[in-house]
């Protein structure tokens, strides 16, 4: 009887799969920019006994349908929202995500897009290159400070916690809502629970770090906005669905709010023709909050891990329920 075999849906470095490979069969699309094409991956899967996909893969329940063979779908990705876990769970596929191991790396790059979004970064650096700097003058590219102003985290999970610990090394404020509160988190970053109306109102920085749901799809509105300070500053880190793009355009245009900072889109890849990349107060980043070597490969090995020891008819690391 030959070796499992596992299907990955776009191309990693052969060296993470050396330490697998006397146990498991490794076929994968080939490329890494690239999201497979559907119907490759509707031929390939065929002969898979276990599969490692990204966001980009559709794995709804037309798919779970034609691979229900299937014993594990490992995600690249803390989120899940690409899969339809019901239909998963009826035909006992198991499915994993890859939760705490990009915890940091995504709080880092929340932050810097906070700071890049304030301190007007983006717009500095394109004045050099543009040849716009002739002059010094005391208000040219000023910004909005960080330090001892107030963050709102919407979704104190685990980034938001991380997140959190960077926000008080700054002196900010910590400001907080949650489906649920964080008393450890209160007492360890004196951070102050509040209703989601009361933290948008109050805060300078309002940073979404909330999961997809049918819940929290579109929570960053129109009404939403209108709420926060004119000079508030938007963070999106989280899911792109959890805001209505056209709503954030016009808060931005109108001057509603003051500025936004993006790492993720309702509908990815997005490119300069997106009515948010004509704007001037917008820095927006195309999803790279986990993209660091290490955190990169700590999450393939964490997906590598999940399917051997379902493979082994062993608990995964990091179910999805």
């Amino acid at each position: 009887m030959g070796k499992p075999i596992i299907y990955i849906t776009r191309q990693i470095p052969t060296q993470l799969l050396e330490p697998y490979k006397a146990h498991f069969q490794f076929e994968m699309w080939e490329k890494e920019d690239t999201p497979v094409p559907e119907a490759i991956l509707y031929e390939e899967v065929k002969r898979a006994d276990g599969m490692m996909c990204l966001l980009t893969e559709k794995i709804d329940k037309a798919f779970l349908e034609h691979a229900s063979h299937l014993k594990v779908i490992a995600n690249m990705a803390v989120g899940y929202d690409n899969i339809d876990v019901k239909t998963a769970n009826a035909k006992e596929i198991t499915i994993t995500n890859t939760p705490d191991v990009l915890t940091e790396t995504t709080a880092d790059l929340t932050f810097t897009l906070l700071l890049t979004t304030a301190r007007r970064i983006i717009e500095a650096s394109h004045y050099i290159y543009e040849d716009k700097w002739d002059v010094w003058s005391p208000f040219m590219l000023a910004g909005s400070d960080v330090h001892a102003k107030k963050i709102g985290i919407i979704g104190m999970g685990r980034i938001g916690e991380a997140v959190g610990r960077r926000a008080k090394g700054f002196g900010m404020e910590i400001l907080y809502h949650n489906r649920s509160r964080n008393e450890r988190i209160e007492n360890e970053l004196g951070a102050t629970y509040g209703s989601f109306e009361d933290v948008i109102k109050e805060a300078d920085f309002v940073v979404s770090l909330l999961p997809l749901t049918a819940g929290t799809e579109d929570t960053f509105n129109e009404a939403t906005f209108a709420q926060m300070k004119p000079s508030a500053i938007f963070i999106n880190a989280s899911r792109g669905g959890v805001v209505d793009e056209q709503a954030l355009y016009e808060a931005l245009k109108n001057q509603v709010i003051r500025a936004a900072g993006l790492d993720v889109f309702k509908k990815e890849p997005i490119d300069s023709t997106h009515p948010l990349a004509t704007l001037p107060n917008a820095v927006l980043l195309p999803h790279i909050g986990s993209a660091s070597v290490q955190t990169r490969e700590r999450m393939i090995q964490l997906c590598l891990d999940n399917i051997s020891r379902v493979l082994h008819a062993e608990a995964p690391l990091t179910p999805v329920k």
